[in-house]
């Protein structure tokens, strides 16, 4: 299992190289945006961590070109900026986390494992969620003939309302689920992430009718 990391200070990209490596990874290391999307193109590692403030390609235009030709390999930024527009930006972008600076090694193993279990494959059954269909296999939806391209997070978000259409699933079922046991919740992740997927897949993002809010508990499929 291969990592790629880009990191442009060196002293982070080699105590975040050697504790990845302790768990029993590979890592290839890059200093800049320019050299990752070239280790990215001759290895196809199956993890990227991405610095965001990187000199000449930034991890924004990294993660933006990868998820071009891949949609579904994980992408974690590693970030020392906490501004709500720069989360927002990046799971915009497609990236499935953000890693805040400084963290600890125990926080970046969990992370790292949680995306990678959630690659793991589909089912493939296709299913309805009102006028959209969704076909986790091809990590698509579809309404009225238009493709929604969709990430493997995404489509375990629906997967999991689908499976309890009519019935609140609480916030910390979905970071169960989607997320992992060992993920360390920031409590704007959840709802980033279903702002993100209402502009994708709701008629009508500001009345959305596939992932309805339920205050104080989490969100909810009414079902058709």
């Amino acid at each position: 299992m291969t990592i790629l990391l880009a990191e442009d200070d060196p002293l982070t990209l080699d105590a975040l190289a050697a504790c990845i490596e302790d768990e029993g990874f590979h890592t290839l290391s890059a200093v800049d945006g320019k050299q990752a999307l070239e280790l990215w193109a001759q290895h196809r590692p199956q993890l990227l961590c991405l610095d965001i403030m990187m000199p000449g390609v930034d991890g924004f235009e990294v993660c933006r070109r990868i998820r071009a030709t891949d949609p579904s390999v994980p992408i974690l930024f590693l970030s020392a900026k906490n501004e709500e527009a720069d989360v927002v930006v990046g799971l915009g972008l497609g990236a499935d986390d953000f890693i805040r600076k400084p963290f600890t090694r125990a926080e970046v193993i969990a992370r790292i494992r949680a995306a990678l279990r959630r690659v793991a494959p589909q089912n493939g059954r296709s299913f309805e969620m009102r006028d959209l269909n969704v076909r986790p296999d091809a990590l698509v939806a579809v309404r009225k003939g238009k493709t929604i391209e969709l990430s493997r997070r995404e489509v375990s978000m629906l997967e999991l309302l689908h499976r309890h259409a009519g019935k609140p699933v609480s916030r910390d079922a979905f970071l169960d689920a989607c997320w992992g046991l060992d993920y360390f919740p920031d409590s704007r992740t959840l709802d980033q992430h279903v702002l993100m997927l209402r502009k994708k897949i709701e008629a009508d993002p500001a009345r959305p009718e596939i992932i309805e809010t339920v205050r104080g508990t989490g969100y909810r499929y009414k079902g058709p």
